[in-house]
């Protein structure tokens, strides 16, 4: 049975550039655009073009080097936005344009002073000039997931006449919870008519750390596109996770769902993504985070060492990391040390590493982690007759 694919919509470049201090400039992002389309991603969100001039020549020069991937602007309802968001994209081999308005009561009362058929309009009014410029159109419904799920589906459906290939429901501050965004999304999926001819898409943010379990529910209710961020970047709490959503998929084939992603560059472009933005992910990050793969308890490590499938569900080479650490402390064992010190040279009997283990815990109680070099004193200040390995 062949797996349903999920689209993997990529913001880092817009959605994620708006970290405060994180602005990049049009060289390093199209070193990024470069890797996120051999990354295997489908559509590359490239800014937000009447924003400034360098929003709009980043816009233009990665649409000009993209070779595979979906390159997208975003706008406004605005037909000035439209028209400068088309401009930019004018090299690109598959463009889209990116448009759409909040639906929200909250919005549509404190933001914009209007009423929701007026809302609407601006909507569908937004999506027909779009399409004058470009075949494949994405609306988003700002602040979709505290959008009363009628007025919602009311919208999606006016947007699919008007011509929208895609339509983002955006879970814009993050709010939902997992089972109500999912239900959002077959809500839409069993009440807006024409719903075929467009692709849901889930955009979720990560106030309340529910991001990447929000998109997961959507997906599973219907959804079949993804819109998240390198290392989970973004305003605020961040966006949905890319590296993150895409193992899921994979680590779970029950779900009989993919993606084009080559995982094995999974952890290198998180590292280039670091190095150009300059915003470092927690240590304890899922999937490229520095400890994701290492192992300190002497009970997980004796696990890992007998079977590294015990304590791990995905193999680090997948995801392009070298292989799983394991990191001696004083809560390490004796199979720990033993495993470490045979990396390096020495392989100990069993009285020898007994004697070893007492002095090694000495030592790990004065530092937080040992290393090689430790190892070599500890042996050498022992009463074992080994030399240490050239």
């Amino acid at each position: 049975m062949s797996k349903d694919i999920v689209q993997i919509f990529d913001t880092t470049l817009r959605d994620g550039e708006q970290v405060p201090g994180c602005k990049l400039n049009t060289t390093q992002k199209l070193i990024i655009a470069e890797r996120l389309d051999e990354l295997g991603v489908d559509i590359i969100e490239a800014g937000f073009p009447i924003s400034s001039p360098g929003d709009f020549k980043s816009v233009e020069e990665i649409s000009k080097i993209v070779k595979n991937a979906t390159v997208c602007g975003l706008t406004r309802s605005v037909k000035k936005d439209i028209e400068v968001a088309a401009q930019a994209l004018k090299y690109a081999k598959k463009p889209r344009i990116h448009t759409g308005i909040g639906t929200s009561d909250s919005h549509i009362k404190f933001k914009f002073n209007a009423t929701r058929e007026q809302i609407l309009d601006r909507a569908v009014g937004a999506v027909t000039y779009a399409k004058s410029f470009v075949e494949d159109v994405e609306f988003y419904a700002e602040d979709a997931g505290r959008t009363d799920n009628e007025y919602l589906a009311r919208v999606c459906e006016a947007v699919i006449k008007a011509g929208a290939t895609v339509l983002n429901i955006p879970d814009t501050t993050g709010y939902c919870l997992p089972e109500e965004y999912g239900a959002k999304m077959k809500y839409l999926k069993e009440n807006v008519k024409g719903i075929d001819k467009a692709i849901l898409s889930c955009h979720c943010h990560n106030d309340l750390g529910l991001a990447t379990a929000n998109s997961i529910a959507g997906v599973i209710q219907g959804a079949r596109q993804i819109e998240c961020t390198i290392n989970g970047i973004g305003e605020r709490a961040g966006n949905t996770a890319l590296e993150e959503v895409v193992m899921i998929l994979k680590q779970h084939p029950t779900l009989n769902l993919d993606t084009g992603i080559n995982t094995q560059l999974l952890y290198d472009t998180s590292q280039m993504v670091i190095d150009n933005m300059g915003i470092y992910v927690q240590p304890n990050k899922a999937i490229v985070g520095a400890n994701a793969f290492a192992h300190s308890s002497g009970i997980h490590q004796d696990g890992m060492i007998k079977n590294r499938e015990t304590y791990e569900i995905i193999d680090p080479k997948e995801v392009g990391v070298t292989d799983s650490a394991i990191v001696l402390t004083a809560r390490s064992g004796r199979a720990a040390l033993a495993f470490r010190a045979k990396k390096i040279g020495y392989d100990l009997t069993k009285i020898q590493l007994d004697e070893i283990y007492a002095l090694f815990l000495n030592f790990a109680d004065k530092k937080k982690e040992i290393d090689n070099d430790d190892i070599h004193e500890i042996i050498r200040t022992s009463t074992i007759n080994y030399s240490i390995p050239a």
